[in-house]
This record gives structure tokens, C-alpha cells and sequence, in this order.
């Protein structure tokens, strides 16, 4: 006679057991799997702006640009210093923009993925915009700030002036999705000063929908040879900036 065996299996109970275990564990460790991510996206972007403040110092002191053939060097654009644009050249003393496949830093200072430069003039790495930022030649006493060309590079239609070229500059780096890519928005400027500032409000610096001005960090708004402001709210935005130590 044949023998009858009872099927194995989970009963519901304790299917809803495992389910359960399994939705702690998700909702415990998915946080912190979120969180290393941001934590590990901030690291890097600070990193990055080291990385070019260095590169930035390299680039003035080679004299590499020097649209005004005065001897004292100038400071880039990213898609000048990845070697991915023309430098901007001297024609009789005056800027103008150099020949495409005979005016690029070869080699160049920064990687060449660097010089992938989007539309809105942006560099995008690990969760991260960074934008830098070039004086206009002073009008009401204001130092303003350009941005780089969509694509990348100087805009022809609007150079960086070679006297304040040689001496300021800045970049700032914020989250491609605020609380996802990142919290924390960053700055670095000339003088190497790195800033930071907490990105919350009403209106946190997040991708392409509040981008940082130029001026943000700056004492006066529109002004680059105003000084950073640090510890206090920003004229322009409300956020209070702070150094980083780390």
C-alpha cells in the first residue's frame, strides 16, 4: 500500500512572519544605505573642489592664459582646464577666444571628463552640479560673475575681464536631487576658502530648480571682490555658510 506524505510549505502565519522580518530589516537598512550614499556624494564634491583649487592655482601660475599679454596669468573655465576648449588668447592686448584644435591645454590640468560641460554650463559628478564662475569687467564699481558657456568654455559674446581674471574666480557645487544625491551645498574660492551651508529652507540650492548665483557667498550681491560672508545669511539667498573642516 502506498504511503500518503503531507505536502511542506509556510503556513500563512508564517508568511506574514517573514514578510514582517523582512520589512524591518528594509526599513532599517535602506536609511542607511541612503544616507552612506549622501555622505559618500558630499566627500566627493568637497574633494572635487579641492582638486580644482588646485588645478586653478596651476593654471594662473603657468600663465596659460593671459588675454591681456601682461605676464600675470589667468584663472579657467572647466572646459579649459580639461583641455576640452580653446584658452582664451591675447589679439593686440585684448581677450579674444582661441582656434578650436590649436588653442587647448595640452596636457591638461583637469581629467577630460571634466570638460563635459551641459547646457546650463554645469559639470555633473556623483550626485553633484558644480558651476564655476569668471569676473566681468567691473561696471558701477560691481564685480560681476560669468558663467561658463553651455557646452563649455568662455562666452565670446561676454569674456571674463583679464584684470580681475588674474584674481578671482569661484565655484560652487549643490545636489542634483536635494536629500537624495546629497544635502549640503559647497564653495570654493581664490584664496582656497571652502564653504558650506546646511541647504535647507524653503528653497534649497536642488539641480536645475535653484541653482546658486555667482554672488551667493559674496558680502554684496553682485559683487566678487566683495569678500565671503561666513557665518551670517547670505544677501542673496538666506542661507548662512560656514568652513568646512573636513
Amino acid at each position: 500500500m502506498r504511503a500518503v506524505h503531507a505536502r511542506a510549505g509556510f503556513t500563512l502565519i508564517e508568511l506574514m512572519i517573514v514578510v514582517a522580518i523582512i520589512a524591518i530589516i528594509a526599513g532599517v537598512g535602506i536609511p542607511k544605505l541612503l544616507s552612506a550614499r549622501t555622505n559618500a556624494n558630499e566627500a566627493a564634491a568637497i574633494a572635487t573642489l579641492r582638486a580644482l583649487s588646485s588645478s586653478q592655482a596651476e593654471l594662473q601660475s603657468s600663465g596659460a592664459i593671459d588675454t591681456d599679454a601682461d605676464g600675470s596669468g589667468e584663472f579657467g573655465y572647466f572646459g579649459e582646464l580639461a583641455g576640452t576648449q580653446p584658452l582664451r588668447v591675447s589679439l593686440g592686448a585684448a581677450p579674444v577666444m582661441g582656434t578650436p584644435g590649436i588653442d587647448e591645454l595640452s596636457p591638461s590640468i583637469l581629467a577630460a571628463h571634466f570638460g563635459n560641460v551641459d547646457a546650463n554650463g554645469w559639470v555633473t559628478r556623483s550626485g553633484y552640479n558644480f558651476a564655476i564662475y569668471l569676473p566681468l569687467p567691473p561696471g558701477g564699481g560691481l564685480v560681476a560673475g560669468a558663467a561658463e558657456l553651455g557646452g563649455g568654455g568662455a562666452n565670446p559674446a561676454s569674456l571674463p575681464d583679464p584684470n580681475s581674471g588674474e584674481t578671482y574666480w569661484c565655484c560652487y557645487a549643490w545636489p542634483v536631487d536635494v536629500g537624495g544625491t546629497g544635502m549640503r551645498a559647497f564653495f570654493v574660492n581664490d584664496e582656497g576658502e571652502m564653504l558650506q551651508c546646511q541647504n535647507r529652507g524653503a528653497t534649497p540650492f536642488d539641480g536645475t530648480v535653484n541653482a546658486p548665483t555667482f554672488d551667493e557667498c559674496y558680502n554684496t550681491a553682485g559683487d566678487m571682490a566683495s569678500g565671503v560672508i561666513v557665518g551670517v545669511p547670505s544677501p542673496v539667498s538666506g542661507q548662512t555658510w560656514t568652513p568646512v573642516h573636513h
